[in-house]
């Protein structure tokens, strides 16, 4: 078994050393990686490298891949968190075709997580498929369904480590991902035939080879997840397993998932240098996009974008940025995010989106809570988040600023904060950003709570500094308080906008919410959100023995 494969960003950096100078020379050529496939003759001029697009077809007798045989109970059983239900693949490439269309050109392979045994599967024949909601394999099952056919499917684990990196790049529409992982590891992408099949990497250590039945689910899950909670059972559909199949000398990669920062975290930032310029050229006007790690990736997007739509006038609200905030909500991925903080780059040319500190500060020194929230009460979220009470189920909202300062920001905690009864330890995060202390949540989900609407009248009553434009309600501040991750990972996975979103005056004029005074938001633990990951006690004990002098960790940790 073989762990944190990509676990540092300069590692993998230098496993593919020999082709980013080529996907960089693409990315600034503009070539359309989805035309070249189709008309090769636009690579002409680009890098040698880029003809590794296509994938090449080897016999199943050449194919190491497919030289043994086992079955699902003899894998790594693979157990991350207690909770969990049963043994997970953690680094799975899911294969499928368009029932349609099948081949090569319409393929998907993204990377979601297969329960291998627990629950009601039947061991050796049955394995969960977990795929959350907006990714390309739903495409492919709906196809199958409409046809009234078992959808097939194959679970590679292993081989090119191009190919784990291209499973989840955001890759454009129609562009295989074996296309990218050609071009990311220097080499075609051997696929072997397998009669009667969906075709495997010829590389691959491991190759589970099966089908979907379009109209059948089982219970998948619990499953300790990347947002640092669990993700619950629900019904999802099952691969019936024909058969498994691996090298002679397999290795099993796998990953830790939990709260960030984890090995996915260099994944991240990975493929924010691979795809970074690319954002202009696919969102007019936006100059970059961050999608925070700390906060759990899709809780939490930072954009900068540009106002060019009046410009013989001062800028006095945001125009384009709210154009720019609707495209980036239309985006692939980026549709998942649920806060949205934009600001416009003529603001300040030197902000770096990066520097999450930096941002918030920029966006709080402008921002009108009169005017610039905007929110998408009842859509979709992250099929992991749990936030907004009930599945693929929640809200968004649009913070945007553009414009000069408006205020100036409490660098340090004044000297005395008015706080009624119940509410307790005020703590700077932020410069401007007050965090304060309550008791449990009670209220039922989606229902206000009257303890906050009481104290954002309290606060109407005995205001306070104008240097504090946000406070966060948290179960404890000393914890948030500790770190900017602490901050961002609480505030932003344990609050759905359109529920815990408070101000101080607020009101409402033609459907539009803001607030008068200061902006609250509940990120309290909520009765109905997933349980909180908790350590194995054992495990850590072995970890901290094997970090003692003469351990093996002695020094690393």
């Amino acid at each position: 078994m073989l762990g944190n494969l990509f676990g540092t960003l300069e590692r993998t950096r230098f496993i593919f050393r020999d082709t980013l100078r080529t996907i960089e020379t693409l990315v600034k050529l503009k070539v359309n990686p989805v035309q070249a496939i189709k008309e090769p003759g636009r690579l002409l001029g680009a890098p040698l490298g880029a003809l590794h697009l296509l994938p090449k077809s080897v016999s199943s007798a050449a194919a190491p891949s497919l030289a043994c045989k086992t079955v699902l109970s003899k894998l790594p059983q693979l157990v991350s968190w207690p909770r969990d239900g049963g043994a997970f693949i953690t680094l799975p490439l899911v294969y499928t075709e368009s029932p349609a269309k099948p081949g090569f050109g319409r393929s998907n392979m993204g990377m979601y997580r297969v329960q291998i045994s627990g629950n009601q599967y039947q061991s050796d024949k049955q394995a969960g498929l977990h795929y959350q909601i907006h990714r390309g394999i739903g495409v492919h099952h709906k196809e199958a369904i409409a046809r009234g056919e078992r959808l097939k499917v194959n679970v590679f684990v292993g081989g090119a480590p191009a190919i784990s990196v291209a499973a989840v790049m955001p890759l454009p529409e129609g562009m295989p991902e074996l296309s990218f992982a050609g071009l990311l590891g220097g080499h075609r992408i051997a696929m072997a035939q397998i009669p009667g099949h969906l075709p495997v990497p010829a590389e691959a250590d491991f190759c589970i080879v099966g089908s979907i039945d379009p109209h059948a689910t089982l219970p998948e899950g619990p499953f300790g997840d990347h947002l640092g909670y669990y993700s619950l059972t629900h019904p999802f559909p099952f691969i019936d397993v024909e058969a498994v199949y691996h090298r002679a000398d397999a290795i099993w990669p796998f990953t830790s998932v939990g709260r960030p920062p984890q090995e996915d975290t260099s994944f991240g930032a990975f493929i924010h240098e691979l795809t970074g310029e690319l954002i202009p050229t696919v969102l007019p006007g936006i100059k970059a996009v961050h999608a925070v790690d700390a906060a759990g990736v899709h809780p939490l997007l930072l954009a900068i974008g540009s106002e060019r739509y009046t410009p013989y006038d001062e800028l006095s609200r945001p125009l384009e940025l709210l154009t720019q905030a609707n495209a980036i909500l239309g985006q692939g991925q980026l549709s998942l995010a649920k806060y949205l903080l934009i600001v416009a780059e003529q603001d300040n040319p030197n902000l770096d989106i990066h520097d999450i500190k930096a941002m918030f500060v920029h966006l709080l020194e402008r921002i009108d809570w009169r005017r610039d929230l905007h929110f998408q009460t009842a859509t979709t979220i992250d099929t992991l988040d749990y936030s907004g009470g009930c599945f693929n189920s929640g809200s968004k909202v649009v913070m945007a600023a553009v414009g000069p300062v408006l205020r100036k920001l409490t660098a340090e905690l004044p000297g005395m904060i008015p706080l009624p009864d119940g509410w307790s330890e005020p703590a700077l995060a932020l410069p401007g950003v007050l965090l304060v202390q309550g008791r449990t949540s009670v209220p039922a989900n989606g229902e206000p709570d009257q303890e906050i609407m009481a104290l954002c009248h309290f606060w109407e009553e005995a205001p306070l500094s104008e240097g504090i434009a946000l406070i966060v309600i948290v179960d404890d501040t000393e914890f948030c308080s500790r770190s900017l991750n602490n901050f961002l990972w609480v505030t932003f996975t344990r609050s759905n906008p359109a529920s815990d979103i408070y101000g101080v005056g607020a009101d409402s004029r033609q459907k539009h919410w803001g607030c008068k005074g200061t902006l609250l938001i509940d990120a309290r633990r909520k009765p109905f959100h997933a349980p909180l990951l908790e350590e194995d006690p054992e495990v850590c004990k072995r970890i901290d023995e094997m970090a003692r002098v003469g351990g093996v960790l002695h020094g690393l940790y």
